[in-house]
Parts: C-alpha cells; structure tokens; sequence
C-alpha cells in the first residue's frame, strides 16, 4: 500500500479520541479502514494488531498503578483465547469464499457497532443498575462467578476476532455486572490487560490467513500514538459526556447502515 496522509490522520483522531474518553478504538477504526476502501478481513486483522499494540502501553501504566486483578484477566482470558482460536478456524475454512467472508465480517461488524453504541450510551445507568441489584451475591458464589466471567470471555473472543470490537466498552459494562463491587479503574485496567493477548492472537490468527497490510498498521501507529497522548493530555477538559454521546450516536448509524 502506497503512503496516504489521510490514515495517519485517521489514526491521529482515533488515538486523540481513544485518549479523550477511554473508547472508540477499534469501533472507530474498523468503519474507517473500510470507508478508505479497505476489505472487511484486511480491515479487521490489521485493526487487531493495532489494538494489541497501543494498549501495550496501558497495561503497563494500570498495572503499575495495581489497577489490574489478574485473576479475572486470567478467568476471562481461559474462555476468550480458545473461543477466538476457534474463530479464526472457521474463518479459514470461509476463506475460500471470500465474498461470503466478507459479507459475514460485515454483519457481525454492524450489531457489534450498534451493541456498543448502546453501552456507551447507558453506561451509567447499566452501572447502577448492577450495583443496585447485583450486591455481592456473586463474591459469594465465586464458582458461579468464574464460569460466568469465562462465559463473557467467549463471547468477547468471538465478537472481537470476528469484528476487532467489543473488548473495550462491551467487555467493561458486562464485567460490571460480575464484580459490582471493584472500582471502576480497576475493572477498566484488567479489560485492558486482558485485550492485550486477546487481540494479539486474533490478529497474528488473521495475518496468517493473509488479512494484515504492515503499511497500513505502520501508517496508523504514526497517527495514532501521538493522538493519545494528546488526547490524555485534554482528558477532563472537554465534557466528556458531550463526546460520548455523540460518539455512540455515530456508531449507531455506521451499525446500522451495515446491518441493513
């Protein structure tokens, strides 16, 4: 792929924005790459490898602030690592027909694309719907805990290696209704760290069946890292709930437009 400045402002904004609200990764990234006339797959795998690179750095930050539980990561990450290899097996047996890969990929991108539009935008009532009526009930049932955290774990390792979305604003809203009781900033850090390997595998999953263009990862990386530092740099000075919303609005109708 020839150099295009347009990507590496698409990365400029998608790291201003991820560093401004803590979302939009990946649910930004993806409808971009296919608006610049990039494939579903090529779209998906590469956007994969760039989540598991830019949130290297925040696995690091969280878990020197020890906002990371390991053991969830480890819980969900038992469920999501298998349920993503198992994925990207049935996306090499569709390889052969790549229009109906393709049109798969687009599909699940478009619900994956309206179910976090909807948790971005009811977060805080979804948070204090769990806090209200889940209590510790859970802490006290730790099997049933467990198998359900490995039960999320699944659905984010199919979600995400399908779509490269969901391990950001669906994985935290659902893990808030497991463990209503962890602070918020720690739950957000074990989602992070546990985003790391899972979109790590998914995406070397899809650069092996050829679906990653290394010019285009390195064009993004160039825009991308500087706009969430800058983008961290603002956090708190513009109102985030304005941009929230307004994101959630957005993806909504790229959700939809794909859907229908």
């Amino acid at each position: 792929m020839n150099f295009q400045i347009g990507l590496v402002v698409a990365g400029l904004v998608v790291g201003f924005i991820v560093g401004l609200t803590g979302v939009g990764g990946g649910s930004l990234m993806t409808p971009i790459l296919l608006w610049f006339g990039i494939s579903p797959t090529t779209a998906v795998g590469t956007d994969l490898l760039y989540a598991a690179i830019t949130k290297c750095g925040g696995v690091y930050v969280h878990n020197k602030k020890k906002n990371i539980n390991w053991a969830i990561t480890g819980w969900l990450s038992l469920g999501s690592i298998p349920a993503a290899l198992l994925t990207l097996y049935v996306l090499h047996v569709l390889n052969a027909d790549t229009t109906a890969l393709n049109a798969v990929i687009k599909y699940s991108l478009g619900w994956a694309l309206v179910l976090t539009s909807v948790a971005i935008l009811f977060k805080k009532k979804i948070l204090t719907f769990s806090q209200k009526h889940s209590g510790d009930k859970f802490h006290r049932e730790s099997k049933t805990q467990n198998f359900l955290t490995v039960a999320i774990g699944v659905l984010l390792g199919i979600t995400v290696t399908l779509t490269s979305i969901g391990a950001g604003a669906l994985g935290t809203v659902t893990l808030f209704f497991l463990y209503p009781l962890l602070a918020t900033n720690r739950l957000v850090g074990t989602e992070i760290a546990h985003a790391v390997p899972l979109t790590l595998v998914a995406g070397l999953g899809h650069a092996s069946m050829g679906n990653l263009d290394w010019a285009l990862l390195g064009q993004l990386l160039m825009g991308s890292l500087p706009g969430i530092y800058i983008g961290s740099m603002l956090s708190g000075k513009v109102p985030d709930l304005f941009l929230r919303n307004a994101l959630a609005i957005m993806l909504f109708f790229v959700g939809f437009k794909l859907i229908a």
